[in-house]
């Protein structure tokens, strides 16, 4: 355990110093603002009771007075609310609510009326509680999120610096349990549990040169690491950014709702009036008012939605809002980019090609050793091909690149080129060329000063996950599948057969991409999938876009609606299985809810149902359809994470 660590647990014998602990009491205010939700509903309860005792005691002015004082407490904030939206041009079934606590106090119906107040204070408790619930999955990523590194010093010491003050390429020690705070490569080998990023409960081992996000915990000896990123543009920075955004906005299901109020006010107010105009009983219309208040509708669809939230977050999956959720719950088509999506979009080398007597792993050492300096993503997959093959690299002197066209540099002597290959090729070097062409490979040159000394195939080899993940893709309803890319089509349709989409697109430019988002949007629900700057646009102009976070595409992931924290594509399918129980839940529960509220308000405008009775029955008809929307916290066919 972290309090008990050892010198040797410290890892190389180097002394940690102490990070600011967050407070013990953390867990306990929580606590303390949770019961405080419960208030307004216990005051208002107790006022009941004691009125119910009074009156069983024979007093009952004394009962009559006590309900009409809860009855006062909730109309009094409920008619300012009433008259702020009021002045916004906006209403809802809050109008209900005021009429029927005014109707019951002017009827004499206190008991009603403190039943109504305890009703509304009820709903807007459990709404509450249920918000802060579904949202505790994204409340999590925001208060764990790392607020200090171990920044290493000039003169080999460290110092506790806050992580806004961690710039690229500083040097951090990461100690046992910490957070990662930025994103950056391993010095030595480390051990980290990455499951509240990417949802893998497993521990992994990442080697020295090894890219690791922020928000994985150290899960083993402390360990060094090269800062490739400040804190703000780091992997878990932006998937705080988009938690903090989750709040469970109305989505369009909520707007609907809001709708339906617009007729189901009048109506209400017509059904009151007819109930009172044909029977000359006042009271008839305080009955309707009271069972009418407040509409299931408005209170089971934000909280389904909210829970639906929670449970994609929970998958891997930070959905923007719940408008996204709901569309995405929506979706028939699903858009996909090839590079980094159903590919691994990572180039590895296939193989090497040599000039006749050329030595394979002499020609990939030395083109290496050159690449070492440079950021490129090709030569990466070269150093790191070389690693694994055991190669002893040297350091470059005289190194120069020209973007686009390669690096080249001094290694034991000899001046070595990396890159394209100008001029005219000998015969195997054409061979070489073809063979790279027909596999769909890419093709670096390695040349020195004599001429082409052999060439590297690099290959972006399909997800081994793909083909399963676009077939549970298909389970989950979505009924088509594209895969659009800026590859050549015979390599795009190579990809598009191993994976089995229904339809490819190939040399797409970004406008390209956006013209065929737009096409199918037009047909119906579209969700586009990318994770590169490239396919931003893309992501924007469809319904849902969902960018591939843990790439670190912060440009993609920035105007995304949703986005995948793990580096793969399977965790989309449970957001959708999830959006559309979360909406089916939704509109189940509103239907339920509003049907037996109709029922009741017919039985009351005949006069079958009084003011009293009617408000302990929409009492009853609120918590269920209240705790039928939560449902959606454990729905999914694969059931809870």
């Amino acid at each position: 355990m972290r309090e008990q660590r050892s010198a040797g647990d410290r890892g190389n014998g180097e002394c940690l110093p102490d990070q600011p602990a967050r407070p013990e009491s953390e867990g306990s205010g929580r606590r303390r603002r949770n019961w405080w939700l419960w208030t307004p509903l216990a005051g208002l309860t107790l006022l009941v009771l004691a009125g119910a005792a009074v009156r069983l005691a024979g007093r009952s002015g004394a009962a009559d007075a006590l309900w009409a004082v809860a009855t006062l407490v909730a109309l009094l904030p409920a008619a300012a609310s009433v008259l702020r939206e009021l002045l916004r041009r906006r209403f809802g079934v809050d109008v209900i609510a005021v009429l029927a606590l005014g109707g019951a106090l002017v009827v004499g119906e206190y008991l009603a009326g403190a039943v109504v107040a305890v009703m509304l204070a009820t709903g807007r408790s459990l709404e509450s509680y249920a918000q802060r619930r579904a949202t505790r999955d994204l409340r999590a990523l925001l208060e764990r999120a790392p607020r200090t590194a171990r920044r290493r010093t000039a003169d080999g010491g460290v110092e506790v610096v806050p992580v806004d003050r961690v710039a690229a390429g500083d040097r951090l020690l990461v100690g046992p349990g910490d957070v990662v705070a930025v994103d950056g490569v391993t010095e030595t080998a480390a051990t980290l549990d990455e499951s509240v990023v990417t949802g893998e409960s497993r521990l992994v081992e990442r080697v020295a040169g090894a890219r690791v996000s922020s928000g994985v915990v150290n899960a083993g000896a402390a360990f060094g690491l090269r800062a490739t990123e400040s804190a703000e543009r780091s992997t878990y920075a932006g998937i705080v950014r988009l938690a903090e955004e989750a709040t469970a906005r109305k989505a369009p299901t909520v707007r609907l709702a809001d709708r339906y109020a617009a007729a189901f006010v009048p109506f209400t107010l017509v059904l009151a009036g007819l109930g009172w105009v044909l029977s000359g009983e006042f009271l008839r219309a305080v009955a309707v008012l009271v069972v009418a208040t407040p509409c299931p509708l408005l209170l089971a669809t934000p909280i389904a939605i909210v829970s639906g939230l929670s449970r994609v977050a929970r998958r891997g999956v930070l959905v923007r809002d719940g408008g996204s959720l709901e569309a995405l719950g929506r979706a028939r088509t699903v858009l996909v980019d090839k590079t980094g999506t159903l590919t691994a979009g990572r180039p590895r080398v296939a193989d090497t090609v040599v000039a006749p007597g050329g030595d394979p792993d002499e020609v990939l050492r030395v083109a290496a050793s050159v690449e070492q300096l440079s950021s490129h993503v090709l030569a990466a997959a070269l150093v790191r091909a070389a690693g694994e093959r055991g190669l002893r690299l040297v350091t470059p002197a005289e190194v120069t690149e020209e973007p686009g066209r390669g690096v080249s540099g001094r290694v034991d002597g000899r001046r070595i080129r990396v890159g394209q290959l100008p001029g005219t090729l000998p015969e195997w070097a054409e061979q070489a060329s073809d063979r790279a062409s027909a596999a769909g490979h890419s093709l670096v040159w390695v040349a020195d000063g004599a001429g082409p000394l052999g060439a590297v195939l690099l290959e972006d080899p399909v997800r081994p996950d793909a083909r399963r993940t676009v077939a549970r893709l298909r389970a989950v309803g979505l009924t088509r599948i594209v895969m659009v890319t800026g590859d050549r089509p015979e390599d795009a349709r190579r990809v598009a057969d191993a994976v089995g989409v229904d339809d490819v697109l190939a040399r797409c430019t970004p406008q390209e991409k956006v013209s065929r988002v737009r096409a199918e949007a037009g047909r119906a629900v579209t969700v586009m999938v990318g994770d590169g700057v490239n396919d931003a646009p893309a992501l924007a102009a469809a319904h849902v876009g969902v960018a591939m976070g843990a790439t670190g595409a912060t440009a993609s992931a920035d105007v995304a609606d949703a986005v995948l924290s793990v580096d793969r594509l399977d965790p989309l399918a449970d957001a959708v299985e999830v959006a559309r129980y979360a909406r089916r839940i939704a509109v189940q529960s509103a239907t339920v809810g509003m049907g037996l509220a109709l029922l009741a308000m017919g039985f009351a405008a005949a006069g079958r149902l009084p003011p009293v009775a009617g408000a302990f029955l929409q009492e009853g008809i609120d918590v269920l359809v209240i705790l039928n929307a939560l449902r959606a916290l454990r729905g999914g066919r694969r059931g809870p994470a």
